[in-house]
């Protein structure tokens, strides 16, 4: 949301007005909501005072995340990135009640993309009017030029990537070089116990860990937007990811996908010493990454809120 905020602050077409659900202001420019933290578990459930009575003025409210207060005269905005609440609970759990009581008062949910936006609607049970696609803006990072490192991407399939350490640790060893695990603490806890021979890295480490990147996997569970596959191609970083719906929307024809792990060996090799092969994989995914560029998001969410506010009824 800060890229997004940032990116729609830069095409200076709105007033923005920044603000924070779960913490407290961090900057001058972010406006103090009073009494957040008393309210805060009330917004989780989409009930307590309307967001607008705190915000005076504005037009429209934007939120992401867990928390999604009422508003009682402008539209609300909900972005849903994350699906794995709306697969793992069931219709009594708090996250698909909490965005049912918010729809049921007027709000629109903002999916990441078109199968992510009919799970939603499946799950949730509502119109197709109700939830639209945007993309999330994909912060762009430097061109990675001279990686050497397999770095790997976990997210939700820890059983599943701890079958496939073999086969990247022996590969790793046949061209000298290292495979770097971008893990949760769980799963990073998992491995070390394992002994499995790889690096371990912690998610905030990202950036830097693809800036060493000449080959990136994207394993996931499919319930995510894939925003680390899509930072690998803006860098130039020829990519692997499973064959999810998602992923084949999303990362079809620029990354590579795959069906099984069987593919694993080959494929690697392949992106790894072929150079051919490698430029024309990194040609496909720089174009395919600046669809998700921050400004690319901006421009579209601004238009968004231009078309809910012009359409909407208090």
């Amino acid at each position: 949301m800060t890229d997004l905020a940032d990116a729609i602050e830069g095409l200076d077409e709105c007033e923005l007005v920044r603000f924070r659900t779960q913490n407290k202001a961090r900057s001058p420019m972010e406006r103090q909501l009073r009494g957040r933290s008393l309210w805060l578990p009330l917004w989780r459930r989409s009930l307590g005072p309307s967001l607008d009575d705190l915000l005076d003025g504005v037009d429209i409210v934007h939120v992401a995340g867990v928390a999604t207060p009422p508003v009682k005269r402008v539209p609300l905005i909900i972005s849903v990135d994350d699906l794995r609440p709306l697969r793992e609970e069931t219709h009594t759990h708090q996250r698909i009640a909490q965005l049912r009581r918010a729809l049921s008062n007027g709000a629109l949910i903002v999916a990441s993309s078109r199968s992510a936006s009919h799970e939603v609607q499946s799950v949730l049970e509502v119109a197709r009017q109700q939830v639209v696609v945007v993309a999330p803006a994909v912060p762009r990072v430097d061109r990675t030029t001279d990686g050497t490192d397999l770095v790997v991407n976990v997210t939700g399939l820890s059983d599943l990537f701890m079958t496939v350490v073999p086969a990247l640790v022996e590969f790793a060893s046949r061209h000298s070089t290292r495979v770097v695990v971008l893990a949760s603490e769980e799963l990073g806890a998992k491995i070390r116990a394992n002994g499995a021979g790889v690096s371990v890295r912690a998610r905030r480490e990202a950036r830097s860990a693809l800036a060493g990147a000449r080959v990136v996997m994207h394993l996931s569970d499919g319930a995510r937007f894939p925003s680390f596959a899509i930072a690998a191609l803006s860098a130039g970083v020829p990519t692997i990811a499973r064959s999810t719906e998602i992923n084949r929307e999303l990362l079809g024809g620029a990354a590579i996908l795959m069906s099984s792990y069987e593919e694993v060996p080959e494929t690697l090799e392949s992106l790894w010493c072929d150079e051919s092969r490698r430029s024309i994989v990194v040609a496909a995914g720089l174009a395919r990454a600046a669809d998700f560029s921050p400004v690319t998001a901006a421009r579209a969410y601004v238009a968004l809120y231009r078309d809910v506010v012009r359409g909407w009824v208090p």
